[in-house]
């Protein structure tokens, strides 16, 4: 009987844990957790589609909380509901507009430069801290400035 009672607890905590995480209150980062995910112009199905995604880890930017649903701003400043189910708690970063952005050994500007990160690379965020990210690009990690990626807020601490 303990072990059965045991299992039920372990079980009810697994499943509650991804619950809570997507109840967070708003403003929130997040990321797109499929390969296809549509926006609507409304938080149910019955709205029309307004954007297909189609890239997986794209980080985003949870505005507003609808029961199943999140209003949410893509790097472009586009927005639309999406189905929460759709989305990932996952920590995303995309290179900003311009140049390719320096991704360092170190969190310094004195650190040598491991590569150069094209504008709109998307990399998984590890930890950020006094204004670097450490991130992984592929098979590649390093630490990149705040200020050159979206999806971290500037004095934001990640860990």
């Amino acid at each position: 009987m303990r072990v059965r009672g045991a299992f039920a607890a372990l079980l009810i905590m697994a499943v509650a844990a991804p619950a809570s995480a997507q109840d967070k209150q708003p403003p929130y980062w997040a990321s797109i957790a499929s390969g296809e995910a549509m926006t609507r112009k409304g938080p149910g199905r019955n709205y029309p589609g307004s954007w297909l995604y189609k890239r997986r880890d794209l980080p985003v930017r949870v505005l507003k909380l609808y029961p199943s649903w999140r209003l949410i701003e893509d790097p472009d400043g586009a927005r639309g509901w999406m189905l929460v189910t759709l989305l990932s708690d996952r920590r995303t970063a995309i290179v900003k507009k311009g140049q390719p952005r320096a991704v360092r050994t170190d969190p310094s500007d004195s650190a040598k430069i491991r590569y150069l990160a094209e504008q709109g690379a998307v990399g998984r965020i590890e930890k950020c801290r006094d204004g670097w990210c450490q991130i992984t690009f592929g098979n590649r990690e390093g630490h990149v400035r705040v200020s050159d990626i979206w999806g971290v807020g500037p004095n934001e601490v990640v860990d």
